[in-house]
């Protein structure tokens, strides 16, 4: 069985032969430092890149400015080498999210600098800290500029040719089986508030609503245009937007603003996605998101990650209410760093859905620093035996 097969009969709640050994991020900078202190090869944690490290102060490097693929090399062969199966993550960005890094002003107190966000942050000298001090779009004027410039970045980076030429080169690995593909995109609540900022992005719900609307019509006419090709390309295994609209204490937006500002777009790009060959449309959103999976359900969602165990998100719980919900992540990332016992208690507690099928184990967030290479070698080892009952229970 390959790779590929093995994760698609994991997620879809059929019987592997095991299931998929996978992580649900790409590693923490400071945790692979602390395994390179211990022990874990220096150039191969040294390959295994942020999403955003080729590019940022590159200018060599801009085929992966915005169709960002071969960045995840370095991270699949990072995972290979700890015993995970082979997972090829690529990224799609779009093309109002890249900008230089450059200083605004320089003063006896203070730096502005543009972040490669597009955003201006303040640092105080002497201080690591920096703050926003103005937001990429602060009204409707500032978005028709920002379009006008993404439309610029369109005609230059995204033709057919430069498509090919970044993801291609995957396809007859994937085809046969040797890796999974893992299509990361921004989602319709993120790229707004990324734009705006988090109070000014709230608000406009209620302020600026055709501000939104039309930001995310754009999102999504980038997305049906180009990220279709890519999909056509290669039929991702899984593609997963970001969002991040929940904290500890619950989302950040009702259901019913959800459904007009971001789930109706869902609803309009999922099914063609699906039409195209991929096989799951996965959302990753931190905090306790509870209340809202019935409306992420109604909008196409297959699944979630990463499941955050300590803002409440208990897929035990959660997989008796919904009990075709598909998952990645959901193992206690604290538990890890605590060693043997506590890694053996969290896979007891989580067991059940992994033999109910339609789960792939992986950390709740990306490992913590706190975390010893040794004992997260004791986890990946556990975690090859424990996938050997996944889907057992399926009926």
């Amino acid at each position: 069985m390959t790779n590929r097969e093995r994760e698609n009969l994991t997620l879809n709640f059929g019987k592997p032969d095991r299931g998929a050994v996978e992580e649900t991020f790409y590693p923490w900078v400071l945790t692979k430092n602390r395994f390179v202190e211990e022990g874990f090869p220096s150039d191969i944690a040294q390959n295994a890149k942020d999403i955003t490290n080729d590019i940022v102060g590159n200018k060599a490097n801009q085929t992966e400015k915005y169709l960002a693929a071969a960045w995840g090399q370095g991270v699949m062969e990072y995972e290979q080498y700890l015993g995970f199966d082979s997972v090829r993550r690529i990224h799609f960005v779009l093309p109002f999210r890249r900008f230089e890094e450059k200083i605004l002003e320089d003063t006896e107190t203070y730096l502005i600098k543009q972040d490669i966000y597009g955003r201006q942050m303040m640092q105080k000298k002497g201080s690591e800290i920096e703050t926003e001090y103005k937001s990429v779009i602060q009204n409707e004027e500032d978005w028709e500029k920002l379009k006008s410039y993404a439309d610029r970045e369109l005609e230059t980076y995204y033709s057919d040719e430069a498509i090919e030429a970044a993801y291609g080169p995957l396809k007859e690995g994937h085809d046969r089986g040797e890796y999974s593909i893992r299509l990361n995109l921004e989602g319709f609540f993120w790229v707004p508030r990324e734009l705006m900022g988090i109070e000014a992005h709230l608000y406009a719900f209620y302020d600026e609503p055709d501000l939104i609307h039309d930001i995310n019509e754009y999102i999504l006419q980038v997305y049906t245009t180009k990220v279709i090709k890519i999909v056509d390309l290669l039929q991702p295994d899984v593609v997963y937007l970001m969002e991040d609209l929940s904290g500890k204490n619950g989302p950040m937006i009702s259901g019913e603003n959800f459904d007009e500002f971001v789930g109706d777009y869902y609803k309009r790009l999922i099914p063609l996605l699906k039409e195209h060959g991929v096989n799951n449309v996965f959302v990753d959103t931190d905090g306790d998101f509870t209340i809202m999976i019935p409306h992420f359900l109604e909008a196409g969602v297959d699944g979630f990650l990463p499941m955050d165990v300590n803002a409440g998100m208990d897929i035990v719980k959660v997989r008796e209410q919904f009990p075709r919900l598909k998952f990645i992540g959901g193992f206690n990332k604290l538990m890890i760093a605590e060693g043997k016992e506590a890694i053996d208690r969290e896979f007891d507690r989580i067991l059940p859905v992994i033999r109910g099928g339609g789960y792939i184990v992986g950390s709740d967030h990306q490992v913590a620093p706190s975390t010893s290479l040794k004992d997260y070698q004791y986890y990946i080892q556990k975690l090859k035996e424990v996938m050997k009952q996944a889907g057992r229970d399926v009926r």
